[in-house]
């Protein structure tokens, strides 16, 4: 499975970005993807994440703000970011993980939020 991350960019706060992580290889083994974020010198941190029975689940922050979404049929999982802050600052990087139990990471995208 590849992953390939893009959408990020810098915006103002109260501002919106969506973020696209385009999927190739062994779709048909995916259990779940998401989406993740990553702060300097901290661990990454779950954003929004579907499972394979479709269930959505958001952290607190992410709640009412923003919106995972996925196209089966473009092999895409979006993230559709709403009313940003600066503390949304980060490295956002899309993961699948396989029936396996196999993960797999894009590449960061960068999402700066100025005041």
């Amino acid at each position: 499975v590849q992953l390939q991350a893009s959408g990020g960019g810098l915006v103002q706060a109260g501002g919106s970005l969506t973020l696209s992580c385009a999927v190739s290889g062994s779709t048909f083994n995916i259990n779940s993807v998401g989406w993740h974020r990553q702060f300097p010198g901290k661990s990454r941190e779950l954003v929004a994440s579907i499972g394979k029975d479709d269930t959505i689940h958001y952290e607190e922050f992410a709640k009412g703000r923003f919106t995972i979404s996925r196209d089966i049929a473009k092999n895409l999982v979006s993230l559709q970011m709403d009313r940003l802050q600066r503390d949304d600052t980060g490295n956002y990087f899309c993961l699948v993980v396989a029936v396996t139990g196999e993960m797999y990471w894009g590449q960061g995208t960068l999402v700066t939020v100025s005041s």
